[in-house]
């Protein structure tokens, strides 16, 4: 039996392990000359320069720096989940494993913490395919919301149950906030942060057991119907 050609790059490289290693060097690459320069100064062609790949072999891999945050973005989805899966065996009370997955998130992007308010504010625009609500974010959104449904679903809170299917939703937006208060946090490691999730997360506890009640279900219902005519 014949073995069949694999596919080549711009620069005929075969995308075997050795193309999945030049992909992952360029991938390194860019996250820190992204640390060192800012996202805004950082080039393709730099990048390419420095892990001493062709331009035309990174362009390859990645169309654009878009797509190499957009990596980013998945990367650090997987991270974030990993770092989160101890407290989610453990826990079963909803506030402790919310606040773990709060703290798992921030420690995972802590080392980017240098670039992020430079790379934030092309992020914030609303056309911007970097922004976290963009459609060529979807995929790492959907898997951050399934975090927060696990938070959910593995706890023993109790929930109105028109609220919990979109309640993890509401705390991937809930995290967002966190993350622009951290991308603008100079507090010594970001300490502030930490005492905000802490500080945060009783409150957001306690509105979730809260929607049980029979005289706030009118208002649980107007939240929702906010968030769904804002969705569509």
């Amino acid at each position: 039996m014949t073995e069949q050609t694999a596919p080549t790059t711009a620069a005929a490289e075969p995308t075997t392990v050795r193309g999945e290693q030049t992909r992952q060097l360029i991938l390194d690459t860019a996250m820190r000359l992204f640390r060192e320069r800012g996202y805004a100064q950082t080039t393709m062609r730099a990048i390419a320069k420095e892990a001493n790949v062709a331009v035309g072999n990174a362009y390859y891999y990645f169309g654009s720096k878009e797509h190499l945050i957009q990596e980013f973005y998945r990367g650090t989805q997987v991270e974030h989940a990993a770092a989160a899966a101890g407290v989610l065996r453990r826990e079963v009370d909803f506030a402790a494993r919310l606040r773990g997955v709060l703290h798992a998130g921030v420690d995972v992007l802590g080392p980017s913490h240098a670039f992020a308010a430079t790379f934030f504010k092309t992020a914030a625009e609303p056309t911007s395919p970097l922004s976290p609500f963009s459609a060529e974010s979807s995929e790492p959104r959907a898997a951050a919301i399934g975090l927060f449904r696990e938070v959910l679903a593995g706890s023993t809170v109790k929930v109105d149950p028109e609220l919990r299917p979109e309640l993890p939703e509401l705390l991937w937006l809930a995290y967002l906030g966190v993350i622009l208060y951290w991308v603008h946090d100079r507090s010594p490691g970001q300490t502030k942060t930490r005492a905000l999730i802490n500080g945060a997360v009783p409150l957001i506890d306690r509105l979730v057991a809260l929607s049980r009640l029979r005289v706030l279900r009118p208002v649980t219902r107007e939240v929702l119907d906010l968030i769904r005519t804002l969705r569509h």
